[in-house]
C-alpha cells in the first residue's frame, strides 16, 4: 500500500476522502471537531507539498437527496478558520460545475466538496460515480479510516479509476495502533467489550479468544452472558437465541486460559426512564420485573483489578446506558480505570468515544479511534475492504 509520504504532491490536484460525518446542534454548529482535527496533518503536509486540496465527506444519512441540515458548509467553515487560509465550498460533489471549479484550483487552494451522501450512487459503489470523483484528480488519498469497511464509491471503487492512490497520515496512524495491540502487543492483553448485544460483537469475541489474556464484558450484553450461567435476568435485555452460544464461548475461553471477567452486581430499574425507581443488587438477585441498566461498584471495583496488570488494553462499547446520567457511573469508572492503568490503551467505538469525551480524561488514553464499524471490523479479524482496494491499486 502506497502512503502519502511515497508521492510526489508538487503542482498536482489532489483528492483526499477524509470523514467530516461530525456532531451538529440544532443551529447547525459543530459541537466535536475530533474527527476534523484528526486529518489536519493529512491535509497541511499536501498543502504544504504545494498541491492543490480538494477534501470530499459525507455526513449524516440524507439517503441519497439533498438535505440542507446534512451540507458540510460547517465543516468548511471550521476547517478554514483552522488552517488559517480560505476553504470555498462546491456546491456538490460531482458535475459540470464542480469540474469547473477544480480546473481553475491553484497550488496552495482548497476546495470542500458537498456531500457524497446526497447521490445514492456513493453508499451504492456505483462504478462510473467513483470514475468520475476520479477524474478531478492526479492522486487520491484515502484518510478517512471510519468508513473503510463500507464498499462505498470514495473509499472502494475509486481506486480502480484514480490515477494514484495512497493512504493518508490518519489512516496509517488507526492501523498502526490496531496494529500494536492485537498483532504484536504486550502483554497481558486485556480486551472491554460492552455495548448493547452480543450478536454484534459475536465475531469479535471468537476472534480475540486466540489474541488475549482476559476478557471483560459490561453492558447489556454481559445480561445474556450471564443467564448463560443460570442467573434470572428480569426484564433486562437478553438475546435468549444467543444464550448456549455465550455460554459455550465463555467456556471455551476459561478452558483457553483467558480470564473472563462479568458484572457481580448491577444498577437495575422498573424502566430506562430517568425518574424510574432504580436500585443497586448482586446479579444473583435481579427482580423478576425490573431491568439491569448499568454495572455496579463492586463490578467497577473488579473490572479495575482485571486491569492493574495490564500491558495493553483494546475498548469497544460502554457499560451501560452512560447517555443517562443515572446508569452512566460504570462507564464512568471505567475510563477512569483505563486512564490510569500503566497500559496501551486504544479505544474504538462512537458511544465509548462520547464517554470517554465526557469524563474529561480524554488525553490519559493512548489512543482513540474516529471509527467505530471499522474498529469492530478490525477486531474481527477481518481485512477493511478500502484498505484491500488501496492494497490492490498499489501493486
Amino acid at each position: 500500500m502506497k502512503t502519502i509520504k511515497d508521492i510526489d504532491l508538487k503542482g498536482k490536484k489532489v483528492l483526499v476522502r477524509v470523514d467530516f460525518n461530525v456532531p451538529l446542534d440544532d443551529q447547525g454548529n459543530i459541537t466535536d471537531d475530533t474527527r476534523i482535527r484528526a486529518v489536519l496533518p493529512t491535509i497541511n503536509y499536501i498543502l504544504d507539498a504545494g498541491a492543490a486540496l480538494i477534501i470530499m465527506s459525507h455526513l449524516g444519512r440524507p439517503k441519497g437527496k439533498r438535505v440542507e441540515k446534512f451540507s458540510l458548509a460547517p465543516a468548511a467553515g471550521l476547517l478554514e478558520k483552522l488552517l488559517d487560509r480560505e476553504v470555498s465550498m462546491a456546491d456538490d460533489c460531482v458535475g459540470a460545475s464542480v469540474s469547473d471549479a477544480v480546473a481553475h484550483l491553484c497550488p496552495g487552494a482548497v476546495l470542500l466538496l458537498e456531500n457524497l451522501r446526497f447521490h445514492d450512487e456513493e453508499t451504492k459503489n456505483d462504478d462510473a460515480f467513483a470514475a468520475e470523483l476520479a477524474s478531478l484528480c492526479e492522486v487520491y488519498i484515502s484518510d478517512a479510516f471510519s468508513v473503510s469497511h463500507r464498499k462505498h464509491a470514495s473509499v472502494y471503487a475509486i481506486c480502480n479509476h484514480a490515477p494514484v492512490c495512497a493512504a493518508g497520515f490518519q489512516l496509517l496512524k488507526e492501523l498502526k495502533y490496531f496494529a500494536d495491540a492485537m498483532e504484536n502487543p504486550k502483554r497481558p492483553l486485556v480486551a472491554i467489550v460492552g455495548g448493547a448485544k452480543v450478536s454484534s460483537k459475536l465475531r469479535a469475541l471468537e476472534n480475540m479468544l486466540s489474541r488475549v489474556n482476559k476478557i471483560i464484558v459490561g453492558g447489556a450484553m454481559a445480561n445474556t452472558f450471564l443467564k448463560s450461567m443460570g442467573y434470572d435476568m428480569g426484564k433486562s435485555l437478553v438475546e435468549d437465541d444467543l444464550v448456549k452460544t455465550a455460554g459455550d464461548l465463555r467456556n471455551r475461553a476459561m478452558k483457553a486460559g483467558i480470564s473472563f471477567y462479568l458484572p457481580v452486581d448491577a444498577v437495575v430499574a422498573t424502566s430506562p426512564d430517568e425518574d424510574a425507581a432504580c436500585k443497586l443488587v448482586p446479579v444473583q438477585e435481579i427482580p423478576s420485573e425490573w431491568m439491569a441498566l448499568d454495572i455496579g461498584p463492586a463490578t467497577s471495583k473488579l473490572f479495575s483489578e482485571a486491569l492493574v496488570d495490564a500491558k495493553t488494553i483494546v475498548w469497544n462499547g460502554p457499560m451501560g446506558m452512560f447517555e443517562k446520567d443515572a446508569y452512566a457511573r460504570g462507564t464512568l469508572s471505567m475510563v477512569d480505570s483505563v486512564a490510569n492503568a500503566h497500559a496501551l490503551s486504544i479505544v474504538g467505538g462512537g458511544d465509548t468515544d462520547v464517554a470517554i469525551h465526557a469524563s474529561g480524561l480524554a488525553d490519559r488514553i493512548s489512543y482513540i479511534s474516529t471509527g467505530g464499524g471499522a474498529f469492530l471490523t478490525l477486531l474481527e479479524g477481518k481485512t477493511l475492504p478500502a484498505v484491500a482496494a488501496l492494497e490492490a491499486a498499489g501493486t
